[in-house]
């Protein structure tokens, strides 16, 4: 286990380491996501990982929108210091902050980082596209190895790692980003281990995997 600093970001890690036009393909949702800015025992750096709507809300595309939209509006000072993409071709973080870094876009099935400086109730709004299939990149293949973010969705029937592994089939371990003390757990056993934790709407989750595979997420 190490840890690692990028833009503002503390990152610890083992394998590495939204109201308008919604074009649904089934339920669309609202779901109250609590963002913590640094504070004892909630988040000690203020950092948090998002997973948004296969279909988000209009106008939500690219990193600059989500920080805006956290924020209350273009251009508005706010809570949301900056946004971090996951490079699964290097093993790092790539930030915007508003002013400097790339306003990069925003792909269903990838997770981010959000840092904040205080704590906001955000609204996520959007739905599922059961269309879409993720593509977890084993090493080699367009990941350095074999690690990547993944926006678990809130329609998603695995509540569980285990769960998420049995689904997938070809994963090494699964790991989330505790935000209380900015570590990684890692689950790599089968259901029933003791490190096997909830999935939780909202957060993202690294999955590594042994080979590259397109997944299509069971969803209710």
């Amino acid at each position: 286990m190490f840890k690692r600093r990028v833009a503002g970001f503390v990152l610890g890690t083992t394998a590495v380491l939204f109201a308008g036009v919604l074009f649904a393909s089934n339920m669309a949702f609202k779901l109250k996501y609590i963002l913590d800015g640094p504070g004892n025992g909630v988040s000690r750096s203020g950092t948090n990982t998002i997973s948004l709507p296969y279909f988000p809300m209009d106008g939500l595309a690219r990193a600059g929108d989500l920080r805006d939209d956290i924020n209350g509006g273009p251009g508005r000072a706010g809570p949301a210091v900056q946004i971090a993409m996951f490079d699964k071709s290097t093993n790092s973080l790539v930030t915007y902050d508003g002013f400097s870094g790339p306003n990069f876009p925003l792909v269903a099935g990838e997770g981010y980082f959000v840092q904040m400086d205080s704590t906001v109730v955000y609204i996520i709004v959007g739905s599922h596209d059961p269309s879409t299939a993720v593509t977890f990149d084993a090493a080699g293949a367009g990941s350095l190895d074999g690690t990547n973010f993944y926006a678990y969705p809130y329609h998603a029937t695995a509540g569980m790692a285990s769960e998420l592994q049995g689904e997938i089939g070809v994963v090494q371990n699964i790991q989330r980003f505790v935000r209380s003390n900015d570590t990684i757990d890692v689950y790599t056993g089968s259901r029933g281990s003791s490190m096997d934790f909830n999935l939780v709407s909202g957060e993202a989750v690294f999955v590594k995997v042994s080979a590259t595979v397109n997944f299509v997420p069971p969803h209710y």
